[in-house]
């Protein structure tokens, strides 16, 4: 059954907001709405949802603000976009401030809808209890509150530093390349130009192994990346 039930809409424009909300319902899913980003965050922080769908462009408080305010207090709901703006820095720039996908208006029911249901069964494998743990030597990644620990010392990352280390603890050992990541932790399947891998490797390796005598991130020149465990 889809884990997604229960969903935080924040968008200002009534007649989107209807139309949302009935095609959300309509697929038996329960949505609460905020018309500013103000009211979405205070609805966020005092109410559990399993998902929100935020509107970029928001009165009192911009969708990118609120997203980045939550994440910032550790709020873990998955996040879907909504916006006008369809360029590639926008869809990035939302990526990073804690969004997990991005839909450009105008957008159809049909893929709302399985926007939703990807994340929804995302949210549905973490808490399966199946894993809700990676291990990998001294190294803990806790998916369900996202939390990470190396040798027993907590190290705080940011949501995109989060996804790019469980990725990389996914596939412990092997080579993880540049376009594995920008295609399974920004969802980007083509060169977007810039060297946004690079500037976030940098920041998680900083926080990850500078403080170690060991580096468990190795750079592989000419592949990519490899989460390294000494035997």
């Amino acid at each position: 059954m889809m884990a997604v039930v229960k969903i935080l809409l924040i968008e200002d424009d009534d007649e989107t907001a209807n139309h949302v909300a009935r095609g959300l319902r309509a697929a038996g899913h329960a949505v609460e709405r905020a018309a500013d980003g103000e009211t979405g965050l205070a609805m966020a922080q005092t109410r559990a949802h399993d998902l929100a769908i935020v509107d970029r462009m928001l009165p009192k408080l911009d969708g990118l603000a609120l997203v980045k305010r939550l994440r910032a207090d550790g709020w873990p709901t998955p996040v879907l976009f909504l916006t006008t703006r369809s360029g590639i820095s926008d869809r990035i720039a939302g990526l990073e401030g804690g969004g997990d996908d991005y839909l450009a208006k105008p957008f159809s029911m049909e893929e709302l809808l399985a926007r939703a249901n990807a994340l929804g069964r995302r949210l549905e494998r973490q808490g399966a209890g199946v894993k809700t743990r990676l291990l990998i030597g001294e190294l803990e990644v806790d998916l369900i509150d996202h939390s990470v620990r190396r040798a027993g010392q907590r190290i705080d990352l940011q949501p995109q530093e989060f996804r790019i280390l469980e990725y990389l603890a996914r596939h412990a050992g092997q080579i993880v390349t540049k376009k594995m990541l920008l295609e399974n932790v920004w969802q980007l399947y083509f060169e977007p130009g810039t060297n946004i891998v690079e500037t976030h490797m940098s920041r998680l390796r900083t926080k990850l192994d500078k403080p170690f005598a060991e580096p468990m991130i190795r750079t592989l020149r000419g592949s990519g990346y490899m989460l390294h465990v000494s035997l």
